[in-house]
């Protein structure tokens, strides 16, 4: 059985929840799940697939020396990256073509996924230190976001994490 790879870089943990997803959808394949900060053997891999979560509007520096680093391999596999961030929880942000976050990265990076996914992540104000729980309640504010900071909030759209799963006919 060929085998693929879903590498994550995630702050609070939605993004390697997403990745655990995905991999339950695969049929053609064994998927291994590893952080992207691992040190991976990347060429046993027919696929690779990163996901990444947005903080405070940017993605970890991790992800953009993986994708340096890596980028001759990523372009000679079956490949995709999915982006996890709360703007995507807007209809008019949750696509690759209209999310501000996946545009900007795919314009700072050399490599061009041959799949592209964007999930809505979630907020977990309960579990955030001080300052973290009330800069995102600002930006929340802000965005017209929940800011309850005795609640949890999750917009991932599951059935579009298993429609994106299934299109990578892992």
């Amino acid at each position: 059985m060929e085998k693929s790879l879903i590498t994550y870089s995630t702050v609070d943990g939605q993004t390697k929840i997403i990745s655990e997803k995905i991999a339950q959808f695969a049929t053609q394949s064994s998927v291994d799940i590893f952080p992207i900060s691992d040190n991976i053997e990347l060429g046993k891999y027919k696929t690779i697939i990163i996901g990444a979560s947005i903080r405070y509007g940017k993605y970890r520096k991790e992800v953009y020396s993986f994708v340096e680093k890596n980028i001759e391999i990523l372009d000679s596999k079956e490949n995709a990256f999915f982006s996890v961030n709360v703007v995507a929880r807007k209809p008019e942000k949750n696509t690759p073509e209209t999310n501000p976050y996946l545009i900007k990265f795919l314009k700072k990076i050399k490599w061009k996924p041959k799949n592209l996914g964007v999930f809505a992540g979630k907020i977990e104000y309960p579990k955030y230190k001080f300052v973290d729980k009330y800069a995102i309640k600002f930006i929340m504010w802000i965005t017209k976001g929940p800011t309850d900071t005795s609640k949890t909030y999750e917009f991932t759209d599951w059935k579009k994490v298993e429609s994106f799963a299934k299109n990578l006919n892992l």
